[in-house]
Parts: C-alpha cells; sequence; structure tokens
C-alpha cells in the first residue's frame, strides 16, 4: 500500500532516495547476517570440539579423583583446603557491532595447592585432570557465550532485513508508482 504522499516531483525525488536508501540498508542489513553466520558456525564447530574433549577429561578426573579417594580414603580435607580460583578475567571484542566475551583464566592457584605428604599419584592425576577442565570450560563458556549472543544479533539482524525487504521497500516502489502514475494523468490533461 502506497503511502499517503501528495504526488509532486519533490515528493518523488524524496521518495526515491529513500528507496534506495533503504535498497542500501536492506545489502548492509543482508551482509551483516552473513558474516554473522559465518561467524557463528565456526563457534558451533569449536564447541563440539571443546564439549567431547571436556567430556573425556571430565571422566578421566572422576576417575583419578574415585581412585584417590579408595587409596587414600575420603579426601575432604585436602580438598577444603585448595583455595578457589578467582583468576577469571572477561573482556569484550566487537563483531558487526555484537559484544562478544573473550574469557582469560590466570590461575591464582600455586603451582601445587596441596602437600605431598598425605597425597598420591592418583591425586595428583585428579587435580591435574580437574585443572585441564576448568581451563577447558572457560573456553567453552566464552565460545558458547558468542554463539548466544550472535544468534539473538542474527535474529534481530534478519527482522529487520525482512522489514526492509518486505514492507518498506514495496511501501517506496508502490509510492513512487502511485506518483508515477498521477504524475502522467496530469500532465496528459
Amino acid at each position: 500500500m502506497a503511502m499517503p504522499v501528495f504526488p509532486t516531483k519533490g515528493n518523488l525525488i524524496n521518495t526515491k532516495k529513500s528507496l534506495s536508501l533503504a535498497k542500501l540498508g536492506f545489502d548492509l542489513m543482508d551482509r551483516k547476517r552473513n558474516i554473522l553466520i559465518r561467524e557463528m558456525v565456526s563457534l558451533v564447530d569449536k564447541a563440539k570440539s571443546i564439549r567431547g574433549e571436556i567430556e573425556s577429561t571430565y571422566a578421566q578426573a572422576y576417575k583419578a579423583l574415585q581412585s584417590a579417594n579408595i587409596t587414600m580414603g575420603v579426601i575432604d580435607n585436602i580438598a577444603n583446603g585448595i583455595d578457589v580460583e578467582t583468576g577469571v578475567h572477561i573482556t569484550y571484542r566487537s563483531v558487526m557491532g555484537v559484544e562478544i566475551p573473550k574469557v582469560s583464566l590466570q590461575s591464582t592457584l600455586s603451582a601445587k595447592a596441596y602437600g605431598f605428604m598425605d597425597t598420591n599419584s592418583q591425586f595428583d592425576l585428579a587435580y591435574a585432570s580437574f585443572e585441564k577442565a576448568k581451563e577447558l570450560t572457560v573456553v567453552l563458556a566464552e565460545v558458547e557465550n558468542s554463539v548466544c549472543r550472535l544468534a539473538n544479533e542474527i535474529k534481530k539482524t534478519q527482522r529487520r532485513a525482512n522489514a526492509l525487504h518486505n514492507i518498506i521497500i514495496p511501501q517506496f516502489e508502490d509510492t513512487i508508482k502511485m506518483i508515477s502514475e498521477r504524475s502522467g494523468r496530469s500532465s496528459a490533461a
């Protein structure tokens, strides 16, 4: 449906300018959507591989922890003596206006946060496995959060592109057609 405008030459020129801007906006939205999709697909592939690695690392860690519990007895007192990690830092980078987190881990714990006297190699293996799982979890959190943010932005961009393509551009085209037809009739009379 054409927008209600008076069929003047000035309105025709303005509507043609608006139409060209709307088409340019649609092209830019389409490019943005394609770039975001490409970025998201690469991150989804990365997330799949990290998830597989995390599963095997946790399985190994819990198996080693179980062995440590069996050989040393319940090790709650040793586990409670290890400090909580506070070295996770988040910064952001922008991809087409979308803030993507960059999560880094700089461990605040000492190399061995427990004594060697009351532990054995199974406990060392469990500790090392959980350290590796912690590092992988940080990477996975970054990747999955990025995927969610990109997916939300892709939806928004798609909605805007669809609005331009299916509503705004056809309205401008109808308005140009209406003005051109009325201008043609009035000059023929």
